[in-house]
């Protein structure tokens, strides 16, 4: 499927076999073999921009090998299309989050993708199923509590999306500079032992104009939701994880793989929360390391 499409849409200089076959693909970062998951009814994530170096694919792995659910939908934007066509750029860990999804498929999980702009290419496919994987333009989900929620990528509701198509490229060019710089930012910060830090979403919180055109954003969307009879909308796009209420219309944001690294979760009764991956991933370093630290003194007072 990938691989097939990559050819024809990307330019004759990436060949079919430019991505493995993912049935017979083995990760170059092993799953692990343990079996304590988090257990979710449902997953979202969007905004992966697999093909790019802003993705980042370490922390999306280490979400999915210590994460499951029934379902998970895969908001948009999980291949970015645009930076392709410029430049072919696919590492390993990138195949090893396609063969993640596609494992949870084969087990049973319910894996819904709904293109964004970036991979728009697969919209028209929309309404087929390939190795498990659903594509829908949009789809509808009734959480555990009985609320319906419209889930869809979002650019449809971005005005520069439909009325400056060259102005949302230019800004894409200029996204990607900020997250080259991001980059940077952090591997300092790894060698000084701090923990990753997001140079692009501490920019757009500062940014009056950024924060006016969220808040529109959001507004409209969740306007867009209440004319369609729903309780609430789940979507992706500006890569600004939130929850707001509009007039008791839910607004949900799944955030990004980017920047925030976020994922939305509704547990088994219904209840939905955004979960931050990096504080994540540190407060299990933290439980670890506290665990560790009591074994220690235990068998230090079991010697005594």
């Amino acid at each position: 499927m990938f691989g097939e499409y990559l050819e024809g849409d990307f330019g004759n200089n990436v060949p079919i076999s430019a991505l493995p076959d993912f049935e017979r693909h083995k990760p170059a970062v092993p799953e692990p073999k343990r079996g304590e998951r988090r257990k979710y009814r449902t997953i979202w994530i969007s905004d992966v921009h697999l093909g790019t170096k802003g993705c980042n694919a370490d922390l999306l792995i280490d979400f999915l090998d210590n994460t499951d659910s029934e379902t998970m939908y895969l908001v948009g934007d999980i291949i970015d299309g645009w930076r392709l066509k410029k430049k072919f750029y696919w590492p390993a860990a990138h195949n090893d989050i396609v063969w993640r999804i596609l494992k949870r498929a084969k087990r049973g999980t319910r894996i819904v993708y709904i293109p964004g702009n970036h991979d728009e290419m697969f919209r028209q496919f929309s309404g087929l199923n390939f190795g498990g994987v659903e594509i829908r333009r949009a789809a509808f989900h009734e959480t555990a509590d009985g609320r319906r929620l419209m889930v869809l990528h979002g650019d449809e509701f971005d005005a520069v999306m439909l009325a400056h198509r060259w102005l949302a490229v230019v800004g894409d060019s200029l996204y990607i500079a900020s997250m080259a710089l991001s980059r940077w930012v952090n591997a300092v910060r790894r060698r000084l032992g701090l923990p990753y830090w997001s140079l692009s979403k501490m920019a757009k919180h500062k940014v009056k104009n950024a924060v006016e055109f969220i808040s529109r954003y959001e507004e409209v969307v969740a306007r867009a939701a209440a004319q369609r009879g729903v309780d609430g909308v789940v979507c992706g796009h500006i890569h600004t994880a939130e929850h707001r209420l509009f007039d008791g219309v839910e607004y949900w944001n799944d955030g990004d793989w980017v920047e925030g690294c976020n994922a939305l979760v509704e547990h088994e009764d219904g209840r939905m929360e955004i979960l931050h991956w990096p504080e994540e991933m540190a407060r299990r370093e933290q439980d670890a390391a506290a665990d560790a630290t009591f074994e220690s003194a235990a068998r230090t007072a079991r010697a005594a």
